[in-house]
C-alpha cells in the first residue's frame, strides 16, 4: 500500500457551537463589520465553508474562518449555532500564525470574466441581462482586447447595478457610436468617464453632437488631455466634455464642468477606476494603433 500521508492533513470534523469557539489571537485581522453584514444579506448555504480549528489544551482556536462564524451567528441569531469544523490536533501556537500568514500566497484569485461568466452558466439574471445588451450592439465580453471586444465586465455588471438597463444601453450606444468598436474605446475609464457625462447631464447631452465631436479625436489623443486634467476616469469625462463643448460661447450651450465635479461625491460613489485584465489603457504605449 502506498503511503500518502504526507498530502492529506491529520484532521477531523466536527459540528461545534459558535460559542465554543476563540478567535482572538493575536495574529488574526480585525473583524470587518460591514463584511460580516453584507455577507449576512446575501447569505447563502452553500457558500459556507468549513472554519479551520486548532485544539490546543481543550480550547478550539479558529485560525481561519473568523468572519464565517460571525456571519453564521448574526444569520442564526444564535451562538449556540453549530459550524462545520476541520479540527487540527497537532499544531501549536506559532504554526497556526505561519499557516494564517500564508493561506493565500499560492491562491489564484478569480479574474472578474471568469465570475462573470459563471455567473453565465449558473443562469443568474444580471449577468444574462448584461450579456444579451453588449450583443445586441454587435459587441461581446472577453479577456483579450480585440475590435468590438470589451474586457471590463466589472465595470459593465457596476454601471448597471447602480445606474440600471438604459444607463447601461446609452453608454455601450456612444461608445461604438463614437469610436465604431475601435478595441481601445472599450476601457473601464472610457466607458466610467461617459457614465460620469450622462449621470450628471442626462438629456441635456446630445447624443449625436458627442459622436460627432468625440469621435473626431483619436482615442490616443482623449488619453493624453484625460492624464493632464485629472486623474483616473474624471479626466476622461472632462477630456470629453472638453471636445464636447467645442468653441461654443454661448453659455446656455455648454455643459458646465462644475456642475460635472459638484456631484463627483454625491452620485457616483462606488464607480471604481479599478484596473481590469486587459484593460490597461492608462499608458500611451498600451494604445494599439490600427494596421496600416
Amino acid at each position: 500500500m502506498e503511503d500518502f500521508s504526507l498530502f492529506v492533513p491529520n484532521v477531523h470534523f466536527e459540528k461545534i457551537p459558535i460559542k465554543n469557539l476563540v478567535s482572538n489571537q493575536k495574529y488574526q485581522r480585525n473583524l470587518s463589520q460591514s463584511h460580516i453584514t453584507r455577507a449576512a444579506a446575501n447569505f447563502d448555504l452553500y457558500q459556507i465553508n468549513p472554519v479551520k480549528v486548532s485544539r490546543r489544551g481543550g480550547v478550539n482556536y479558529v485560525f481561519n474562518g473568523q468572519h464565517t462564524i460571525e456571519i453564521m451567528a448574526l444569520v442564526s441569531g444564535s451562538r449556540d449555532t453549530p459550524v462545520w469544523c476541520m479540527i487540527y490536533d497537532d499544531l501549536v501556537y506559532e504554526h497556526e500564525a505561519d499557516i494564517f500568514a500564508n493561506q493565500q500566497k499560492f491562491v489564484k484569485p478569480l479574474q472578474p470574466y471568469e465570475v462573470f461568466m459563471a455567473n453565465i452558466e449558473a443562469g443568474n439574471d444580471d449577468q444574462l441581462i448584461i450579456r444579451d445588451l453588449v450583443e445586441s450592439y454587435g459587441l461581446s465580453i472577453g479577456i483579450r482586447k480585440a475590435p468590438c471586444v470589451i474586457c471590463a465586465v466589472s465595470t459593465l455588471e457596476l454601471i448597471y447595478q447602480k445606474y440600471g438597463y438604459h444607463v447601461l444601453s446609452r453608454v455601450l450606444r456612444l461608445c461604438v457610436g463614437t469610436w465604431e468598436g475601435d478595441m481601445n474605446s472599450f476601457s473601464a475609464n472610457i466607458i466610467n468617464g461617459i457614465t460620469k457625462l450622462i449621470s450628471v447631464f442626462g438629456d441635456q447631452l446630445n447624443d449625436e453632437v458627442f459622436k460627432e465631436k468625440i469621435g473626431a479625436i483619436s482615442i490616443k489623443q482623449l488619453v493624453r488631455t484625460a492624464k493632464e486634467r485629472c486623474a483616473g476616469s474624471m479626466g476622461y469625462a472632462e477630456a470629453m466634455l472638453i471636445e464636447y463643448n467645442g468653441k461654443k460661447k454661448n453659455p446656455a450651450q455648454r455643459l458646465s464642468i462644475n456642475k460635472l465635479h459638484a456631484r463627483e461625491s454625491s452620485i457616483f460613489s462606488g464607480l471604481e477606476d479599478s484596473v481590469h485584465i486587459d484593460d490597461d489603457l492608462d499608458s500611451d504605449n498600451n494604445i494599439e494603433e490600427p494596421n496600416s
